[in-house]
């Protein structure tokens, strides 16, 4: 699995549908928060262009803008489509974080100029992008061998706009599990069994804030039980069909009892000491992993990537994976084609063949991008699916049955902010010593500051 160095503001919404137009009605260009990296991506190399290979006479040279390290180039998949179509020649520009890359592609769309053959969309930014810029993109739902039904049906929804264009083509989804320390469960007394595991919790996340009570009454004030609060409200967000916006593209987030019960649940996890009093993805949470400093951390595959790079040598084989309480989705990005770029129909047939399931299953085998496209999970690539941090756990096969249960959930233009402001400025501080309430009234205050930006 790829490692990856991601900020809090790398959560994002769940496998959903974007929302109703009303609310995406604007201005395209999002003042995204400090942090927020490459979607479904390691974050390598610098913001210079990085190519596959310069261009023969005669070829047509194909471009994709891409952010952080989506692997197909690593995966090997532009040599093999090069292979199979002599005539091609394909090149990335790169842009590390999406925090970089997205207000620079909505300048191009804005002013329908600079764009790259192929473009790459983030899914907290698909909704927008949907919403406000579909009449840039070609419609690849008529492409010669894409079919609606070769996608979750969520991932192809959030792509597609109320008349039915799709404006990209799922790359990867995050099906959310459960990552555990078998070691440290076994020390605080609990089951190993991922099984057994998985059965704790089963159905309700207040079942494994329960469960987090009884691993802090064996452990003791060794280690906490989970990674962060804001891993955890993120987790139980992803999991719920509604949050921040309604199908009519209101903003519910205040007036959303599930949210509220979110926030409450991880809240209280807080004051009980269950969760750590950390960011995700800074460089004191990563000296927490590497210190066996807590137990379980909501767990998409590639954040497999992340405990390998930030771990000691000996934690090999100590993790393990556990189904969640409810699925959700915390991942995925989205290639489309500009109608205003120099080979739509050659950039076309490569998006149809990067995103098949073929592709996307030998992409999981190398970077741990996991497939949009069901047809995928039966393949070797996922079925035998292992990691060396989680031992003999058939990661391949739980990512996948997750992945079939996500929520079909309405995302919003403005969800980043308002997942950010309820992590940190809000549960956050509960595990710095305010109360529930303190931190419910601080979180809205600064989101509600933030939208009406």
């Amino acid at each position: 699995m790829r490692a990856r160095t991601l900020p809090l503001s790398r959560q994002r919404s769940g496998g959903g549908k974007p929302i109703a137009r009303k609310a995406l009605a604007v201005a395209a260009a999002v003042a995204l928060s400090t942090g927020l990296l490459a979607g479904c991506a390691d974050d390598g190399g610098d913001d210079s262009d990085s190519s596959s290979g310069g261009g023969g006479e005669g070829k047509t040279t194909i471009t994709l803008g891409l952010f952080g390290t989506m692997g197909f180039k690593e995966a090997g998949l532009y040599a093999e489509y090069e292979k199979l179509n002599p005539d091609i020649n394909i090149e990335e520009n790169v842009v590390e974080r999406n925090e970089n890359y997205y207000p620079a592609l909505v300048n191009h769309l804005t002013t329908n100029s600079g764009l790259m053959d192929v473009q790459a969309i983030e899914v907290a930014n698909i909704a927008e992008v949907v919403g406000t810029q579909a009449d840039k993109f070609t419609d690849l739902s008529k492409v010669e061998g894409v079919k609606k039904d070769g996608w979750l049906p969520w991932k192809w929804e959030q792509a597609t706009t109320k008349d039915g264009q799709t404006i990209g083509l799922g790359t990867d989804v995050g099906p959310m599990a459960i990552c555990y320390r078998k070691d440290l469960f076994e020390k605080a007394g609990l089951p190993t069994d991922r099984k057994e595991v998985g059965e704790l919790w089963a159905g309700d996340w207040k079942k494994f804030i329960e469960t987090g009570e009884k691993y802090k009454k064996g452990a003791g004030k060794d280690s906490f039980f989970m990674d962060s609060p804001g891993g955890l409200i993120n987790a139980i967000l992803s999991s719920e069909e509604e949050k921040f916006y309604d199908a009519s593209g209101e903003v519910i987030y205040k007036t959303n009892p599930a949210v509220k019960d979110a926030f409450d649940l991880t809240a209280e996890a807080a004051e009980k000491g269950l969760v750590q009093s950390q960011t995700q993805f800074q460089p004191a949470w990563d000296t927490t992993i590497a210190n066996s400093k807590f137990a379980t951390v909501a767990c998409p595959p590639w954040m497999l990537g992340t405990i390998k790079g930030k771990s000691k040598p000996d934690a090999a084989g100590k993790w393990d994976v556990a189904v969640a309480p409810k699925s959700g989705n915390w991942g995925g990005s989205f290639l489309g084609v500009p109608k205003s770029g120099k080979n739509v129909e050659e950039a076309q047939k490569l998006v149809a063949w990067l995103t098949a399931p073929e592709q996307q299953a030998k992409l999981f085998k190398v970077q741990g991008s996991f497939p949009s496209a069901p047809a995928a999970y039966d393949s070797a690539e996922v079925t035998g699916a292992k990691n060396e941090m989680t031992g003999d756990a058939p990661i391949g096969e739980i990512f996948s049955e997750a992945a079939k249960q996500i929520p079909v959930q309405v995302i919003g233009p403005k969800d980043q902010i308002i997942q950010q402001g309820l992590t940190d400025n809000g549960v956050i501080l509960v595990t710095k010593g305010k109360s529930a309430a303190e931190a419910w009234e601080t979180a809205t205050k600064t989101i509600d500051n933030n939208l009406d930006k």
